[in-house]
C-alpha cells in the first residue's frame, strides 16, 4: 500500500532486519533502522515450518520469521541494496514489503533521526506516504513526523496487544519440566525455542486475556511467564 502511519522507533542491530519486521513487538510501527546497508542478504522462504515430526511440539513455527507475518506500518532504511545474496534467500526485501503491502522509504539518515528519536523523550508518530509507484523497491517519495493528535494510529488509543496475540490455548515442549504458563502479548518464536530446546520446559502458551483465577483450562503450572509485546503495558488490563 502506499500509506503507513505510526510510532517511529529505531532498530540498532547490524543484522536481523527479517526477524525485526516479523516481531510482533513492532505492530503498527515505523521502524527506523540504522545500519547502513539494508536489503544485502535478500529474505528467506516464508513459507517454510519446522518439522512437522518435531516431538518438542514446535512443529508449525515460522523457521526463519518471528512470527507469520511483517508487523511493522513502515520501514525507514538509509542505503536499500536490491541485489542480494545468501545461501538461503528466496527473493529481495522490496519484493516481500511489496508483496505485505509495507511501504518503505531509503535515502534518508536514519542516525541523524534515530538522534531525534532518542532525545525526543516523548513518544514521535510518523506518516509515510508513497505517490502510487508499484516498483517492488521501496521509494524515497515522503515523509513526515507528527504531533500525538495528528496519528490516527497513535499506539495508545490502539488495542495492539489484542492484534497480535494467538486467540487458541498451544502446548509446546509437552512432558518436559517445569511446566510454565505463558501469557501471550505478541510473543516471538525464538522465546518459545529458549523455553523448549534450551531450557528444557513445557510451555502452555494462552492468550493475554486469559482468566488465571478461573483458569478453566485447569492448566497444571510451576511458573508464570509474561511476554513483551506492542503498545503500553498499561493497556494490558486484562492481564494485569
Amino acid at each position: 500500500k502506499n500509506f503507513g502511519e505510526g510510532e517511529v522507533v529505531f532498530f540498532t542491530g547490524m543484522v536481523g532486519y527479517v526477524e525485526a519486521l516479523t516481531d510482533p513487538s513492532y505492530r503498527g510501527q515505523i521502524l527506523v533502522l540504522t545500519s547502513p546497508m539494508i536489503g544485502n542478504y535478500g529474505v528467506p522462504s516464508t513459507e517454510s515450518k519446522d518439522d512437522v515430526n518435531d516431538p518438542t511440539g514446535l512443529n508449525g513455527l515460522s523457521t526463519f520469521l518471528e512470527s507469520d507475518k511483517i508487523h511493522v506500518a513502515g520501514l525507514i532504511v538509509t542505503d536499500y541494496s536490491a541485489d542480494f545474496s545468501h545461501w538461503n534467500a528466496v527473493k529481495s526485501l522490496g519484493q516481500w514489503l511489496n508483496e505485505s503491502g509495507v511501504p518503505a522509504l531509503f535515502g534518508v539518515d536514519t542516525r541523524k533521526l534515530t538522534k531525534k528519536i532518542r532525545d525526543s523523550g516523548t513518544t514521535i508518530m510518523g506518516r509515510i506516504e508513497l505517490a502510487g509507484d508499484e516498483s517492488p523497491h521501496p521509494s524515497t517519495t515522503s515523509s513526515s513526523l507528527l504531533s500525538d493528535d495528528d496519528s490516527t494510529n497513535n499506539p495508545s488509543l490502539l488495542r495492539l496487544v489484542a492484534q497480535v496475540a494467538q486467540p487458541l490455548i498451544k502446548v509446546y515442549g509437552q512432558g518436559l519440566s517445569p511446566r510454565i504458563i505463558a501469557f501471550d502479548c505478541g510473543m516471538k518464536n525464538n522465546i518459545l525455542r529458549c523455553f523448549v530446546l534450551e531450557q528444557r520446559v513445557q510451555v502452555t502458551v494462552v492468550p493475554f486475556d486469559y482468566d488465571l483465577q478461573l483458569n478453566p483450562a485447569n492448566i497444571q503450572y510451576e511458573g508464570i511467564f509474561l511476554s513483551n509485546g506492542p503498545g503500553d503495558p498499561q493497556d494490558c488490563r486484562e492481564t494485569i
